[in-house]
């Protein structure tokens, strides 16, 4: 066990937005059992509000703002990759490696596995950087000073291990505490004012690739008969998914309301919502890191592995289906054997048992 008052800790769980809902966890459980560490996180800039609602990265405290970290360092490396011989992007590089490395980290906790995250915790100038024994991307492992072999079945379990050899004790994994931004409760209560009893199911339709995209028909029959049963249904339009929302609302006879809301927004609506219904997506992981219950619609991906965790939920799955991450653009077979009468039954029990909790 680690003795310092002010132990140093890095995370570095750059993106994307579900990989970093399951990073938190194992981070917000070395918060619990560590109150007196700093603990900062290197973070692409587009996912910082699932961290901080505060517009300055680096200022310091732990509050409903930004309930885990202590401070952010923002690091565009997919923006640096595309352009990798720009002035600029040296400058930036060259800043970040002088910020990283007046912090005086004690450990780098890697919990992405890739060349790009473990290249930046050797920036830091720590001697002891810490990850996973078979990372994502093989050529990580060589800049990790310390290899942890992971047993868990479900990606939150192995962060957890990975998290537990930095100082040695024993973690569960630990609620999530989300940033709350003032601003986007406000337009929360716009949108559903909090005296409304009607309750709300939020449906992401959209998915990372093709495959993992339950068809928007499906959708559309799900949302009109949820509204007929007098629930309120709302479709999340991510970016470059407007026009699948609207089609999904079009199809539905006007049943659902389409949302496009920033990633500060969507952290509040999601809060509110009774049920989220979508495929292996951000969203979904989101809702699960709040305690709201979910219908998963999984394909081509393994729910035991990345399936929800934590909370009340139904998983919708064919045994056909294969893991595959393949980012194919046609809808994975197995899919098109789920139902909307299958949804809907899942939706229904939890709906029930959401109104008896």
């Amino acid at each position: 066990m680690h003795t310092q008052s002010k132990f140093k800790l890095l995370v570095v769980r750059l993106g994307a937005m579900g990989d970093i809902l399951h990073a938190l966890p194992a981070v917000t459980a070395l918060r619990h059992a560590h109150p007196g560490w700093l603990i900062d996180w290197a973070v692409e800039p587009s996912w910082r509000p699932l961290l901080s609602a505060r517009s300055n990265s680096n200022e310091i405290g732990q509050d409903a703002l930004q309930p885990i970290v202590d401070s952010l360092h923002l690091a565009p490396t997919k923006t640096w990759r595309n352009h990798s011989l720009r002035a600029s992007t040296i400058r930036e590089i060259s800043s970040l490696r002088q910020n990283l490395r007046s912090r005086g980290y004690d450990a780098i906790l890697d919990l992405q596995g890739a060349i790009r995250s473990a290249v930046l915790g050797r920036l830091t100038g720590c001697p002891r950087r810490i990850g996973e024994w078979e990372p994502r991307e093989h050529a990580a492992r060589f800049l990790f000073t310390e290899c942890i072999v992971t047993h868990g079945a479900h990606v939150i379990e192995q962060d957890l291990e990975l998290a537990t050899a930095v100082a040695g004790d024993i973690l569960e994994a630990s609620r999530p505490q989300l940033p709350v931004d003032p601003e986007a409760e406000l337009w929360c209560d716009e949108l559903l004012p909090r005296h409304a009893n009607q309750p709300v199911v939020l449906m992401n339709p959209g998915a990372g690739w093709g495959a993992k995209r339950w068809p928007s028909d499906r959708y559309a029959i799900v949302a009109a008969d949820l509204a007929h049963q007098g629930y309120r249904v709302l479709i999340n339009a991510g970016p470059g998914e407007e026009s699948l929302a609207h089609d999904i609302r079009e199809q539905s006879h006007d049943a659902a309301t389409v949302v496009t809301s920033s990633l500060s927004q969507l952290i509040a609506l999601t809060r509110r919502v009774s049920l989220v219904i979508a495929g292996d997506t951000g969203p979904l992981h989101l809702a699960c890191a709040l305690g709201r219950p979910v219908v998963g619609i999984y394909g081509p991906t393994d729910p035991s592995r990345n399936g929800p965790f934590g909370t009340r939920s139904r998983v919708l799955r064919s045994p056909d289906s294969r893991r595959d991450h393949t980012r194919r653009t046609e809808t994975e077979a197995g899919l098109l054997t789920i139902s909307p009468q299958d949804v809907l039954q899942a939706a229904g029990e939890l709906l029930a048992e959401e109104t008896l909790a």
